[in-house]
């Protein structure tokens, strides 16, 4: 179907020529990592605003009445639509304890809303194994395939919520990318001549949350 075509292919970028491209969607995020009380991460809350020219594109596409703008059912609509695409993209989350990557079970519910000109969505997933606080552990999001750019304007909008944090140490790491290419010149070479189509690798140069635990 046609309505589906921005979420699916343009929002995962599905393609493989676009492994390296230039982001063609932009982001702004917010993460809030809440810990439950049993001492592990309980679940991950997402924040997402669109850029104006993707969001007027998703209006057009799911539009079923033509008065530009997205009713209930539309935007529920588009809710759906990403909440069955990004799941084998792990809804561009990127977790780990102690080095070990985790995944994340799918939302119950990817909410929609449209202000300003802007598409706005709200989830929250739960890692699919504990992730006690104790350790390292890192939280970002991010899309492996570079098509989306997603960005975290300031250190504030990655959060850590919940008592089971006040025992441990945050920060938010901004990797500098010439000192990323430096530090791992030979394995990214050789990464994009082992699969020229595209490789993880990208998840080096995201904004992440690391806390001590």
């Amino acid at each position: 179907m046609r309505h589906s075509t921005i979420l699916m292919a343009a929002l995962l970028s599905l393609a493989p020529a676009a492994a390296f491209a230039h982001p063609h969607i932009f982001v702004e995020a917010r993460l809030e990592v809440v810990a439950g009380k049993d001492g592990s991460v309980e679940e991950l809350r997402n924040v997402w605003r669109f850029d104006e020219v993707f969001s007027s594109s998703v209006v057009m596409d799911f539009d079923k009445n033509t008065d530009l703008k997205l009713e209930p059912n539309e935007l529920t609509e588009v809710g759906n639509t990403v909440k069955k695409s990004l799941a084998d993209y792990d809804y561009y989350m990127n977790l780990t304890i102690n080095g070990k990557n985790i995944t994340v079970q799918k939302p119950d519910i990817i909410h929609v809303d449209y202000k300003d000109g802007q598409l706005l969505m709200f989830f929250a997933v739960k890692p699919v194994e504990k992730m006690p606080l104790k350790g390292r552990l890192t939280f970002g999001v991010y899309d492996p395939t570079l098509y989306t750019s997603i960005d975290f304007p300031t250190d504030t909008e990655l959060a850590i919520v919940g008592d089971g944090f006040k025992a441990c140490k945050h920060q938010v790491v901004r990797p500098d990318a010439d000192q990323v290419i430096s530090e791992n010149k030979q394995s990214l070479t050789d990464a994009f001549f082992n699969d020229p189509t595209g490789t993880n690798m990208s998840k080096l140069f995201a904004t992440r949350l690391e806390v001590t635990c």
